[in-house]
């Protein structure tokens, strides 16, 4: 029988392990925690900042990172709302006949994936950390989306829109839209050429390049898919509440960095997986939702969520050290 490497199964699932042990501290400590509405209501809250951990995977993963998102997702969203709203006192756009629900959709998606793309293509050609990068455009995102809608919020949306935030044989359509991200991001990740050159580019960006990976290009491609997701995100989020605010999302971004780093994906670039960044979604969700149980103020909460984003960076980097 072979010999069990306890130190390596540790560090491949300890989060997981983690999450596990989460669970059973909160239901011991609160009933309510593991009935079926409440494990429904923790992935449907993950759904949101889940889906943009996804596309946070992809950037992190490049050696890179993404915090204009949260300011993306209000901007998508409110484009959507405004083309998805009934006939109202307050409606944006007051001669805009009822259009099919595809339309809200992509453009919500379009102006996500054009704001990633210009992330990109700002790493990419300028040469300039895509800390600052981003920056520029979390600022950039934030004032278009309260130029847009006039800095009020965009509501009145019609059924057809509010219907992404109902349930679909009892299970919330955005745990499923989620579901169905990550499948396809695991596939795009883990067998596809863009996934290995995501890896190549965060591993070694000079190496990669001189294998005959079109650097340049993909780093567009990879920060395009983290908007393209914070569009998505930005959709359900609008169906889920039933209106956008200007201000919507504000750190959701940290979020969604802190659960694909609490995932295992490294800041130093060629490591991390799908899988990772959803469980590390769910412990931040799980984390939120037992505290909210046992009456825990949300100032607590985001004092936790802090600490652990930077107990895990620290994790990272003395992992990454050690290999050196």
């Amino acid at each position: 029988m072979p010999k069990i490497n306890y130190k390596k199964v540790t560090q491949k699932y300890g989060v997981l392990f983690i999450l596990i042990a989460m669970c059973i501290v909160f239901s011991f400590l609160s009933p309510a925690f593991m009935s079926v509405s409440n494990i429904l209501n923790i992935l449907n809250q993950t759904a949101i900042y889940g889906i943009m951990a996804l596309g946070m995977t992809f950037v992190i993963i490049a050696k890179g990172i993404d915090i204009s998102v949260g300011s993306v997702l209000a901007l998508s969203g409110l484009v959507a709302a405004s083309l998805a709203q009934v006939p109202a006192q307050m409606k944006l756009y007051q001669n805009l006949p009822h259009l099919p629900l595809i339309i809200p959709i992509l453009a919500g998606l379009l102006i996500g994936t054009l704001c990633g793309a210009a992330n990109g293509a700002l790493v990419a050609f300028t040469g300039i950390p895509a800390f600052i990068a981003t920056l520029g455009m979390q600022t950039v995102a934030r004032g278009f989306a309260l130029i847009y809608s006039n800095a009020r919020p965009v509501s009145n949306l019609t059924p057809q829109m509010n219907s992404i935030g109902s349930r679909v044989f009892g299970i919330p359509l955005p745990i499923i839209i989620y579901l169905f991200i990550f499948i396809i991001s695991y596939i795009l990740l883990n067998k596809t050429r863009f996934g290995k050159n995501t890896f190549a580019i965060g591993a070694n960006i000079t190496a990669a390049e001189v294998s005959g990976v079109a650097v340049k290009k993909n780093l567009v491609m990879i920060y395009a898919y983290c908007g393209l997701l914070a569009g998505l995100a930005a959709i359900v989020f609008a169906g889920r509440v039933g209106s956008v605010h200007p201000g919507a999302a504000d750190g959701y971004e940290l979020t969604a960095i802190a659960s694909t780093t609490i995932g295992g994906t490294s800041h130093s670039g060629g490591i991390g997986t799908i899988g990772g960044a959803v469980i590390g979604a769910l412990v931040l969700s799980v984390m939120r939702n037992g505290m909210t149980l046992m009456g825990f103020s949300p100032y607590s909460q985001k004092i936790l969520e802090g600490l652990i984003i930077v107990g895990a960076v620290i994790i990272d980097m003395r992992k990454h050290a050690k290999k050196k």
